[in-house]
């Protein structure tokens, strides 16, 4: 199988960054945040070589992986996979929804 290009969408970014700015400010140490993007690393390396080993949704063409209290939502193209959320399964479902609705 073709290793693809990950490529992230502005919204994933910026909530991936959100994210780790949040646990840097909440303990005071990047620790924490170091082994978040570690771990994401790993897994977006893992997507890009074989993309079909996380479940589908209920979204056309998205899949998601999980990585403790968070969520990866993926798509998958010829060339790339594109992340379009980065996800804290504690936050309200509801923006999530909209979010991956306006990514069909």
């Amino acid at each position: 199988m073709v290793k693809r290009n990950v490529v992230w969408t502005r919204t994933a970014d910026l909530q991936f960054i959100g994210i780790l700015e949040y646990w840097v400010k909440k303990n005071m140490t990047n620790t924490y945040s170091k082994k978040l993007l570690k771990l994401v690393s790993e897994r977006t390396l893992q997507i890009s070589e074989k993309p079909f080993i996380y479940k589908s949704t209920d979204f056309k063409d998205v899949r998601v992986t999980s990585l403790r209290n968070f969520s990866v939502y993926y798509k998958i193209t010829d060339e790339q996979i594109i992340i379009t959320a980065f996800w804290d399964n504690r936050q309200n479902p509801k923006k999530l929804l909209e979010i991956l609705q306006n990514k069909k």
